[in-house]
């Protein structure tokens, strides 16, 4: 940001242009602007000040977004929460993250308030890593981070100020958030519906310009575009882009969406790393605008390096002292760990070196998870990893080692959704007599993974049969 002033600069030149439409209503620029003024009022009466980490929090997108960029404009860094966690898990990452403030109602007292002046390297945005819970992390970026980077990205998807912008997904989501917020600075007129419905969003397809997805999602509002014709030809829209990131392409997405007259751009970044490189035309991975790619090999394996990062796109770091897989080094370089084949001349992912689980472009650590399920009664080990999924690339699942009396799937699923992230809940739950282990005692996460890949771990499903004794 400072995408508040680039609001308030188009409600004074356009006040009347739609800024953000949402489910059955829309704000001009001008009603958005006089809501930021009002939330940022009402935030400096509460005590906000420059520089405070704000957590916001509300159900309606076009709320949140407000809240957003009031935040920006008196200087305070917002912190972008999920109205769909759960009370339990809102306490969980609130109560690690300690923001100074937390602000999930639109009323309240308002003062005059003083607007700061705006500065490229003032941290200006916080948003959790995929999948963060038990022990949350927040990822702060700067202002000059985030929005440096919107020239590159307008000419990547080839957007105007007079286009429809469709951003189906949740804002507590990078991807989402900086799409919103990329639009607005931009004076397009942006969609958004808080979360993914697939049939709020078929409403919108026939007249919105670009949209952002994850492959899943784009996935669907291509069938919906191939299915809703007169049986000989696709439905009518004027979709020119599609700007798809978080997970690997679906085979033939990129076709379909040719077919339909789309152009699809792929592309592959981080929270913590922003774009690190884009796919056109479907010939691999190439650098973004102000990218430099270092694949360091690692000890052993010369198929495959980690990937590290040089950009002035790159985040700051952890909120709160949390750890995880961002690392950064003396001469300027990043990595969450991610890995891809060494040699090629596009970069080629590979996965995550730490086993983190891609699922419907969320990225799920598997500790994460597993310090919830553990602390169930009847638990006496578990390991998380991802199986493979047709649309989401691969699911959630937790491989149980029942103790005695057996675990129950209902206290486990309670847990989950007590202190778990949608993405982030098993999808599938698997029972094991013992749990591979190494030497030390530790579970052998890698051979649990290829056990499962090859069908050569005897499990069973858990479920109300958890007990039986046929294995799988």
């Amino acid at each position: 940001m400072p995408v508040a002033r680039d609001v308030l600069a188009h409600a004074a030149q356009r006040p009347d242009r739609v800024a953000v439409r949402a489910i059955g209503h829309a704000r001009t620029y001008a009603e958005l602007a006089a809501d930021i003024d009002d939330a940022a009022g009402r935030m400096w009466a509460t005590g906000v000040r420059p520089g405070q980490v704000v957590a916001v929090d509300f159900a309606e997108p076009a709320d949140m977004l407000a809240a957003i960029l009031a935040a920006d404009l008196i200087g305070a860094v917002p912190l972008v929460c999920d109205p769909a966690w759960s009370a339990g898990h809102r306490d969980d990452v609130l109560e690690t993250i300690r923001p100074d403030h937390h602000v999930h109602v639109a009323s309240g007292e308002t003062s005059a308030y003083q607007p700061w002046p705006a500065r490229p390297d003032d941290l200006a945005w916080a948003g959790f890593s995929s999948g963060s819970t038990g022990r949350p992390r927040a990822v702060v970026r700067t202002r000059g981070s985030w929005t440096g980077s919107y020239p590159a990205a307008q000419k990547l998807a080839g957007m105007t100020p007079d286009d429809r912008i469709l951003v189906p997904g949740p804002l507590v989501s990078s991807l989402f958030c900086f799409a919103a917020l990329h639009g607005l600075a931009l004076g397009a007129e942006v969609i958004v519906t808080g979360r993914w419905r697939p049939g709020v969003v078929r409403e919108f397809l026939a007249g919105v310009d670009i949209v952002h997805a994850v492959p899943h999602m784009l996935d669907q509002m291509l069938t919906a575009l191939e299915s809703s014709g007169d049986g000989s030809r696709p439905a009518p829209h004027r979709i020119r882009t599609a700007l798809v990131s978080g997970a690997a392409l679906l085979p033939g997405l990129r076709e379909r969406a040719a077919a339909l007259g789309i152009a699809l751009v792929a592309y592959y970044g981080a929270v913590e790393l922003s774009f690190v490189a884009a796919d056109t035309d479907g010939t691999g991975l190439r650098p973004f605008d102000g990218v430099e790619i270092d694949l360091r090999r690692a000890d052993g394996d010369d198929t495959v390096g980690e990937v590290w990062v040089r950009s002035p796109w790159i985040a700051s770091r952890y909120l709160g002292g949390a750890s995880g897989p961002f690392r950064r080094d003396d001469a300027g370089w990043a990595s969450v760990g991610d890995l891809a084949a060494v040699g090629a001349d596009t970069l080629r992912l590979r996965g995550r070196g730490d086993g983190a689980v891609i699922t419907g472009g969320s990225t799920v650590v598997p500790e994460d998870v597993e310090s919830v399920l553990v602390a169930v009664p009847g638990v006496r080990g578990v390991v998380v990893t991802g199986t493979p999924h047709g649309r989401l690339g691969a699911v959630v699942t937790a491989v149980i080692e029942t103790g005695d009396p057996p675990v129950s799937r209902r206290l486990l699923e309670e847990a989950a959704r007590s202190h778990l992230s949608a993405a982030q809940r098993p999808r599938r739950w698997l029972v094991v007599e013992n749990l591979p282990r190494t030497a030390v005692g530790k579970p052998a996460r890698a051979a649990i993974s290829e056990g499962l890949r090859t069908g050569t771990l005897r499990t069973r499903p858990l479920g109300p049969g958890a007990h039986e004794d046929t294995y799988e």
